[in-house]
């Protein structure tokens, strides 16, 4: 059986750690993290609540709600927030450069020619990974569910909150679920009389005044790159002014940011269009945030400045608005859920959130870690097996999706 989610509580290694702790725990995760966005979720939940107890189910599947109403990548801001939590600005970048660095070193590497893998669509080791991941949401979704959705009106608005991301597919309408679950939460839930227990916060020692300059730097930026590359033509200006607006006005992160990078890339005449989905299919194939992409973006571009230097602008440019508005609201973000009325949104929002990992689950997740690949029926034979790795026997996640790798390399 799962661990009871009782036994998640925080223990005392849950006190601030250091940055070098907060890297290395990262770059684990940069380097096993397959899967998507998503998946992501699953794979920080195992590593930060139920193996290290550095927050409570509940203080994770809050600052989840947070992130995924934020624009950005999801998966990272929770990062970053994690890394603040636990060393403080110093583990804010420890931990966003470990979990990216990895995929951003193989993109780049891609763009230059040097891992020349070809089509990584069929390959074995992909697909075992792939059928890892399968095993590691679903272990997340029965975990959470059991926690965040235990009685019959959150498991109802997490159900309802499934139905709806399956059956209307728009990026839109994942952040727009979240946000009915919360109303729903508001109008029908009851929270708890008793104030929040301390075992559930999120402390942060982040002064409001640097908080409130973040999200200024959030929109001054915004507004003022555009127009500083339109007056002065210059080219770095530009393409940081590309890859900035991208991260900034992107909401679900992931896959979402694709179409707006197409836009401002192949149409703008930066790449060609078979060199954008030549870096989408290898992006694809990498652990960590899909955003790294920009890596590949930036060392392909034409004309100045490309290459090392081009990838480097990019990366920074499309992460750091997700990093200001973590540091800009995660501290008001702690002092909004101590509210009684506005945790009764939170219930509904946590339970919003079981249901959109739960469609994940299907979509895309199993339909791209099963239903498309060469051997279905093994595919489920490795989910099924990785899962009662992780469920029954505790082995880690990051070991689970090493193996599943391994294994899918010689028989899938």
């Amino acid at each position: 059986m799962s661990t009871p989610a009782s036994e998640y509580e925080p223990q005392p290694a849950a006190r601030p750690g250091t940055v070098w702790e907060v890297f290395l725990v990262f770059l684990r995760l940069g380097l096993t993290s397959f899967g998507g966005p998503v998946a992501h979720i699953a794979y920080f939940r195992e590593a930060f609540v139920v193996r290290r107890r550095w927050l409570t189910e509940k203080a994770y599947a809050d600052l989840m709600a947070l992130c995924q109403f934020l624009p950005g990548p999801a998966s990272s801001q929770a990062g970053m927030a994690l890394g603040l939590q636990r060393a403080g600005v110093g583990g804010l970048f420890a931990a966003w450069f470990a979990f990216t660095m990895p995929s951003v070193v193989l993109l780049v590497a891609f763009a230059y020619g040097v891992a020349n893998a070809g089509d990584l669509t069929d390959a074995g080791w992909i697909n075992g990974l792939k059928a890892a991941a399968v095993a590691v949401v679903a272990h997340a979704v029965l975990g959470m569910a059991r926690s965040l959705t235990p009685d019959p009106p959150r498991a109802t608005i997490a159900v309802g909150s499934m139905v709806v991301v399956l059956l209307v597919p728009s990026p839109f309408i994942l952040v727009g679920a979240i946000a009915l679950s919360g109303l729903i939460g508001l109008i029908a839930l009851r929270a708890p009389d008793e104030p929040l227990n301390s075992k559930d916060a999120f402390p942060l020692r982040i002064p409001k005044a640097v908080s409130i300059t973040c999200l200024s730097a959030f929109f001054v930026l915004l507004i003022g790159l555009p127009a500083a590359a339109a007056a002065t033509g210059n080219s770095v200006l530009t393409l940081f002014d590309t890859f900035y607006r991208a991260g900034a006005l992107v909401f679900g992160g992931g896959h979402v940011v694709l179409p707006l990078l197409e836009a401002e890339t192949v149409g703008a005449g930066l790449i060609d269009s078979s060199t954008f989905l030549a870096g989408y299919g290898a992006a694809q194939a990498v652990p960590g945030p899909l955003f790294t992409f920009s890596g590949f973006l930036g060392a392909s571009a034409a004309g100045d400045p490309t290459g090392l230097l081009g990838a480097v602008i990019a990366v920074l440019a499309i992460f750091l608005p997700g990093g200001l508005l973590v540091v800009g609201t995660v501290t008001f973000w702690e002092q909004l859920r101590s509210n009684r009325i506005a945790r009764k949104a939170l219930l509904g929002f946590n339970a919003g959130v079981v249901g959109v990992l739960g469609a994940a689950l299907y979509s895309p997740v199993f339909t791209a870690g099963i239903m498309d690949t060469a051997n279905p029926a093994l595919a489920v034979c490795f989910a099924v097996a990785a899962f009662v790795a992780l469920n029954s026997w505790k082995v880690p996640a990051w070991a689970v999706v090493i193996v599943a790798g391994l294994l899918g390399w010689v028989v899938l």
